[in-house]
């Protein structure tokens, strides 16, 4: 039998490489302060988000829901639902993946998508009610889940996701309340990736994005210098804002950086085209350079 050549059986992160040193745009001056558990989001809380697009909850998620997230994410990289097929790996990791045991191969991983469907726990993160009250007062509606990722910076080979805004990748209005909520299931730190966020560019409104290390925000185009750091410990939660700019650096730690994504809309509000939001965020051909 001949054998599938690793590029066959296996999809890869397609970021491109770059003459800019990644860890140049992230030096944040401060770090962000968070306030404790989801049941203390206050409507001034609500306030300040809606003044820089983004709102810290240290453990709003209890030791046992972060566990039953890792082991979710586990279950499903070691292959534990044989329909589940979102999985893309690490470039850097193609030549060992087959040599690598099954229950291992977490370490080898970049991004899980579109994954809830298939595994009840990670789903019960997705839905937890009082995480879906505070996002009835973000949004101003009723939160509608669109969709869902695993964000993995394994040790040593975890790559950075360049500067950009999460709306350049939805086909929804550009100014309807777009929010995020990013779950660190491990500690994330700046020296194994966390987030790191521009406060208050959501107001600029959307930014032409260009196709280089990924779909980002031109490198020379970040407030470098304005960008706070926000270090999560297991259970923590940043909630940010659709068109607010943010990255993660790249990982070189030894230290995992797992961490679960979702995107909430209020569920009365219907996607356009792909046109439309090409025309507001796209890149080649417009007249505008990078």
């Amino acid at each position: 039998m001949v054998q599938a050549p690793v590029s066959q059986k296996y999809k890869f992160d397609d970021q491109a490489g770059g003459e800019i040193d990644p860890a140049s745009l992230y030096r944040p001056k401060t770090t962000a302060n968070g306030i404790d558990g989801l049941d203390a989001v206050t409507d001034d809380h609500i306030d300040l988000f809606r003044e820089q697009g983004f709102l810290v909850v240290n453990n709003a998620f209890t030791p046992e829901e972060v566990q039953d997230g890792l082991d979710g994410l586990v279950h499903l990289i070691g292959g534990g639902n044989p329909d589940f097929t979102g999985i893309q790996f690490e470039t850097a990791a193609k030549d060992r993946i087959d040599s690598t045991p099954a229950e291992e191969r977490q370490d080898l991983v970049r991004k899980l998508a579109w994954f809830v469907e298939y595994d009840a726990r990670l789903k019960a993160l997705s839905h937890k009610p009082e995480l879906l009250a505070v996002l009835e007062k973000i949004i101003g509606g009723t939160p509608d889940m669109f969709q869902d990722m695993a964000l993995l910076k394994p040790p040593f080979i975890g790559r950075e996701k360049p500067w950009h805004q999460d709306n350049a990748f939805f086909a929804l209005p550009p100014d309807a309340t777009i929010c995020g909520v990013w779950l660190a299931l491990d500690r994330a730190i700046p020296e194994n990736g966390c987030m790191h966020v521009i406060p208050a560019s959501h107001h600029r409104g959307p930014v032409v994005h260009f196709k280089r290390r990924d779909w980002q925000i031109c490198d020379t185009d970040v407030a470098v210098d304005e960008a706070v750091a926000v270090p999560l410990e297991p259970g923590g939660v940043l909630f940010f804002h659709g068109l607010v700019h943010h990255g993660t650096p790249p990982s070189r730690s030894p230290l995992r950086r797992r961490a679960v994504q979702f995107h909430y809309k209020d569920a009365a509000l219907e996607f356009g085209s792909q046109e439309d939001r090409l025309a507001i965020f796209g890149s080649e051909g417009k007249d505008v350079e990078c």
